[in-house]
């Protein structure tokens, strides 16, 4: 059994629940992600959740389908409005319920997959446990928005295991993404867990540390914290390197965000 699926479900269904007793235009308040609202946030999982659900269940249809990503985007289309198209127009908990819905459906499937089945992506093919564990990481990553403006702490499970280990496993990504020498030997990892527990990674080596808790450890690789904005600490030349510039998600190099621009919102909105 692939425990990522029920991994993946358990995080959108505490997503839903967060967002439950909001009134529908409340899910176009602007987040500090890219100034994308919750509604886009959404659509963009949605969207993302169905491609990576084709490129199991439907191979032959996926490159079609991502060719309209692309298409969209040479037409100077707004990868924005191709997602809501995408999402049948949806929004507000209309969205939310169509998003859950068809998750837990990908999720019933993905259970029952080969984890070392190839399957094809926007970037290199992976394993579909990969696959999986890299929607756990997008919905677990672009949520943090959500809890941000709406001025809300999360409360992450262990599941952030599947992100910490995904964080890590692309520590070289991170350097050859930029075209860097990728610095060796990979730092320590020595963190704390939601519940608790201490997750010690490569930690017989001691030139390069990273310690502190899991949840930022994730927020940094998936770039919603600047390391800057966490407790994280971070010696030696090669720790320091790599959360300076951490991306554990596919795509050109993204820089993180600067020191202080992704934080939670003091200003709570209302329920209306």
């Amino acid at each position: 059994m692939l425990t990522q699926a029920d991994d993946l479900l358990a995080e959108t269904k505490a997503i839903a629940t967060m967002l439950a007793p909001y009134a529908d235009e409340q899910f176009d308040s602007v987040t500090l992600f890219k100034d994308w609202t919750i509604n886009q946030i959404l659509c963009h999982l949605h969207v993302w959740n169905r491609a990576a659900w084709m490129s199991y269940s439907e191979p032959e249809h996926f490159d079609a389908y991502m060719k309209g990503i692309f298409d969209a985007g040479k037409a100077k289309r707004s990868m924005r409005d191709f997602e809501l198209e995408h999402s049948d127009g949806q929004r507000g908990k209309a969205l939310v319920r169509a998003w859950l819905d068809y998750t837990e459906t990908m999720c019933a499937g993905f259970r029952s997959a080969d984890p070392a089945k190839r399957v094809k992506w926007a970037g290199p093919d992976m394993s579909v446990r990969s696959s999986v564990s890299a929607r756990l990481m997008e919905t677990w990553s672009h949520a943090q928005a959500i809890y941000d403006v709406l001025g809300l702490q999360r409360q992450s499970t262990d599941a952030i295991r599947n992100i910490v280990v995904l964080g890590i496993n692309t520590y070289g990504w991170t350097f050859r993404n930029r075209k860097l020498e990728v610095p060796q030997p990979i730092p320590a990892v020595r963190l704390i867990s939601p519940s608790g527990e201490e997750w010690t990674f490569n930690d017989g080596e001691t030139s390069a540390l990273v310690s502190g808790t899991a949840e930022e450890f994730c927020q940094v690789v998936t770039q919603v914290r600047n390391v800057a904005d966490t407790s994280l600490e971070v010696t030696g030349k090669n720790a320091q390197d790599w959360m300076s510039i951490a991306q554990c998600f596919a795509g050109p190099p993204n820089e993180p965000p600067k020191v202080g621009s992704r934080i939670k919102s003091s200003l709570v909105i209302p329920l209306r």
